[in-house]
């Protein structure tokens, strides 16, 4: 399954971002507010500057204590963004989440964010890609 047909299938278009200048704290209320796992952080909401995630806040929480909550997002923020764009298959993408041990990748189209997907997303193509092929298989064996 591709890239685009995973983000047709998640419906919602909106991506979550937030100022590089706002706190971490502000961050953190909009990943609960939302019920998301990281925001990317963005001057405009289309060109990704970085991304941060509940992992990057627990992880410095747990070495610094609640001070950290006041430093601005660009302080914390994962500035090496590895993407994906609508073309590639969800393989490909799982592969590059599983290897580089992260949960969200911005998809991106002639160098401007289009969407974004998580490890959760590209599991449930997968699953259902495979759920599909079980179903043609197994009409196939059954001569349907």
């Amino acid at each position: 399954m591709l890239v685009r047909q995973i983000l047709k299938a998640k419906g919602s278009g909106e991506i979550a971002t937030i100022a590089p200048g706002a706190t971490v704290k502000e961050a953190a209320e909009m990943l609960s507010v939302k019920r998301i796992g990281a925001v990317i952080v963005s001057e405009d909401g289309a060109v990704p500057l970085g991304i941060l995630s509940e992992r990057d806040i627990v992880r410095e929480l747990g070495a610094r204590g609640p001070s950290c909550m006041s430093e601005m997002v660009r302080e914390m923020m994962t500035a090496e963004l590895v993407g994906c764009t609508l073309d590639e298959g969800s393989d490909q993408v799982m592969a590059r989440m599983t290897e580089g041990r992260f949960r969200h990748m911005p998809v991106m189209a002639d160098g401007q964010m289009v969407g974004l997907i998580s490890i959760g997303d590209v599991v449930k193509a997968r699953l259902s890609e495979l759920s599909m092929e079980k179903e043609a298989l197994q009409g196939m064996i059954m001569g349907h």
